[in-house]
């Protein structure tokens, strides 16, 4: 497996990690800046289930 090449990211701008399903997660971390800080914990939650998801090997079972 390959790591992908992550792209630095300017100021105010996401980082591309060229996996669809993380860049998904990041952009929606990157989000929570304006969001309260009651909605982090659902978001970051859900973030971390996804990210498992996306980077975990699938299981040849």
């Amino acid at each position: 497996m390959t790591e992908p090449d992550f792209e630095t990211a300017d100021a105010g701008e996401s980082v591309r990690t060229g996996i669809p399903a993380v860049d998904e997660v990041v952009a929606a971390v990157d989000a929570l800046a304006q969001e309260p800080l009651e909605h982090h914990v659902e978001v970051f939650g859900v973030a971390h289930e996804r990210l498992r998801r996306a980077l975990d090997p699938a299981d040849e079972s």
